[in-house]
Parts: C-alpha cells; structure tokens; sequence
C-alpha cells in the first residue's frame, strides 16, 4: 500500500470522509481494551483502538493489519462480530491545521480475546487499560465515540 505524502493526506482530509475500523475489543468479563490516544483527533481521550482502511485493501487485509499496528498480533476478520457503521466528525485534523475537520466513517468490530497477555504497540496511544462498562460510563476522559459503542 503507498502512503500518501502529508499534502495529498490532508487535501484527502479536507474533501472526502475517511473510511475505518474501530476495534472492540473485550476480555472475559466484557471488560474492554482502550488506549489514550497521542495524535489527533480525539488527542488525550481514552479511545478504542483502531485505523484507516487503505484504497485497494480488502476488509479481511484490513482488519488484520489494524489488529497488528494496534494490539501487536494479527487476528482474522472471521473471528470478530460486526458492531455496526459510525459515523465520527471531528473539528481538527491529525496535522493540527485550523479550518480543515476530519469524518470518518467507522466500521465497528467487536474482538473478544481470552485473558491472554498483549504486547501493546505505544506509536498510537501512549498507555492501555481495561475498562469496565461502568468505568467507561463514569470516565469523562473516555471519548464520546467510544463511549457511543456501549451506550
């Protein structure tokens, strides 16, 4: 897959809803797996892992990379349950110019995973924790977005 450059990406930005998966990711007793977000958008909320799909990739090829980059492992796309399409719109950008907004349109995909022990990638969120349902609920530092899967 070729990367846009950072002009191409954001001109994609400004113009055209991004296409992406969001990770659901719960445990033994539905606890779930989120992570505080270094970049923008949503920077510093506590937020479900997840990523953009790329042109030209399938939802099977997706799924497995974003699996990768964002819990350290590949799991196949057969293994998850389809939560349903989102819609998340925000007013920043990942480069943090004012003016241009970002929408992404989320594919949800809940991944329920034994009490097995994660090797967590940092580039993306700099600590993880799992959250009960209440926890999510009562947190306000847990992301409208993320809080919208359960509620």
């Amino acid at each position: 897959m070729n990367m846009l450059n950072r002009e191409s990406f954001l001109d994609v930005i400004r113009h055209t809803p991004l296409v992406s998966m969001d990770l659901i990711v719960t445990r033994g007793n539905n606890d779930v797996l989120l992570g505080r977000r270094l970049n923008n958008p949503a920077r510093d909320s506590w937020f479900v892992p997840g990523g953009r799909i790329f042109k030209d990739e399938t939802l099977v090829s997706a799924f497995a990379r974003i699996c990768n980059a964002e819990l350290g492992q590949e799991y196949p796309l057969s293994t998850a349950q389809f939560r349903g399409c989102y819609e998340h719109f925000y007013a920043d950008n990942f480069a943090g110019i004012p003016g241009i907004s970002t929408h992404y349109v989320v594919l949800a995909y809940q991944l329920k995973l034994a009490d097995e022990p994660l090797h967590l990638p940092t580039h993306q969120h700099d600590q993880y924790q799992w959250f009960t349902l209440a926890d999510i609920n009562d947190n306000p530092d847990v992301h409208e977005y993320s809080r919208s899967y359960f509620f």
